[in-house]
């Protein structure tokens, strides 16, 4: 009886062994509930999607010589765009390469700038310069491609530029580079825009050659639909 009482008690110890067996150890945050992955109170992290596409044109080291000896951090210059006209940049500094990307990123994307594209390239030969950078872009037919390269040929491929012919005069300083190119696109003008600054054309007369769409119809105003559309049977002799 004695050693039955004994087999018993040993099972009992080893049970909670063997329950617990397979499962991870609880966590410092367990107490919380809900899964790692997920914020407190449940809710799950979710990233932003859109249709920028983003490449690094330049990293640079910066140093500061405080009391204490070298402050060292690192700049990052980036540049988004969505293909369609639509584009930004901007630099930022941080400790660690990763987070000035990240900063530079978040910073180009609250900045967008859009300009009116024809046929896959610009509309006429526009200038941009900043500080001793001077950049010049021409149009160029189809087939040509982008004929520039560095810091101008990020900035036209991401805003959705195809054909193009770039010239970079002075300063090859990316910041500065990137900087007059944004303002060479920026003093792109369209054809209603240069008809009234040469005063061939008033604004009346634009608004004219540009008719507002007719406004949609609500589903209540709309014509009710003929579901049976078929000619009617002829009558038969057997018809009554």
């Amino acid at each position: 009886m004695a050693e039955e009482i004994k087999e018993a008690v040993a099972q009992e110890a080893q049970a909670p062994e063997a329950k617990h067996q397979g499962q991870r150890p609880a966590r410092k945050g367990d107490h919380r509930g809900g899964r790692p992955g997920e914020r407190r109170g449940g809710r799950p992290f979710r990233r932003e999607e859109d249709d920028f596409n983003d490449r690094v044109v330049a990293i640079n080291k910066v140093t500061k010589v405080v009391m204490g000896g070298k402050h060292m951090r690192f700049d990052a210059l980036v540049v988004v765009g969505d293909g369609k006209g639509r584009y930004g940049f901007a630099m930022r500094k941080s400790g660690e390469v990763p987070d000035a990307i990240k900063k530079s990123l978040t910073a180009a994307k609250k900045s967008t700038k859009s300009i009116r594209l024809v046929k896959g390239t610009i509309a006429h030969e526009v200038e941009g310069s900043w500080t001793s950078t001077k950049v010049v872009l021409k149009p160029a037919p189809a087939g040509t491609g982008i004929v520039a390269g560095g810091a101008v040929r990020a900035v036209l491929e991401l805003a959705g530029i195809k054909n193009v012919v770039s010239k970079v005069y002075g300063s090859r300083n990316a910041l500065n580079v990137v900087r007059a190119t944004d303002a060479a696109l920026q003093s792109l003008k369209s054809y209603d825009k240069v008809m009234v600054l040469r005063g061939l054309k008033t604004e009346e007369e634009i608004k004219a050659m540009h008719p507002a769409p007719a406004p949609k119809a609500d589903k209540g105003e709309r014509a009710p639909r003929h579901f049976d559309r078929r000619a009617p049977r002829k009558a038969e002799k057997g018809d009554k």
